[in-house]
């Protein structure tokens, strides 16, 4: 899966005690009702948010995982997260035609492609 959206925060690398290393981004999507995705990058991963920026346009390749836990007391709850494994820069335009190109390309689709044709060679 893939998410796009820009980046909104970008955390320091947490190693724990076991070598275990996670470094985490938070991206804000791109829609009517814009969400604050947070993106978990895991071991040799975390390297991949060295050359980002806050406020850049980015594609993530994404997988969500899920695990169970059953509490002291016998409940069980479900958690889920979201870990990244690719980023790619976005260009701001890219995702919108600009006007000119999206009116070269109505003003082309609506012309008679004959009119311009002198010759009316048809018998009838």
């Amino acid at each position: 899966m893939e998410l796009q959206g820009t980046v909104k925060k970008i955390t320091e690398v947490q190693t724990f005690a076991s070598g275990f290393q996670k470094r985490e981004m938070v991206i804000l999507t791109q829609e009517q009702y814009p969400q604050p995705i947070n993106i978990e990058f895991l071991q040799d991963k975390i390297n991949l948010l060295d050359s980002l920026n806050e406020g850049e346009n980015v594609k993530v390749s994404i997988n969500i995982r899920g695990r169970e836990w059953v509490s002291p007391q016998g409940e069980t709850k479900y958690f889920n997260s979201i870990t990244g494994w690719r980023v790619e820069k976005v260009a701001d335009n890219a995702s919108e035609p600009t006007q000119s190109q999206s009116a070269a390309a109505s003003s082309a689709s609506n012309e008679n492609p004959f009119a311009s044709d002198d010759d009316d060679d048809l018998p009838f």
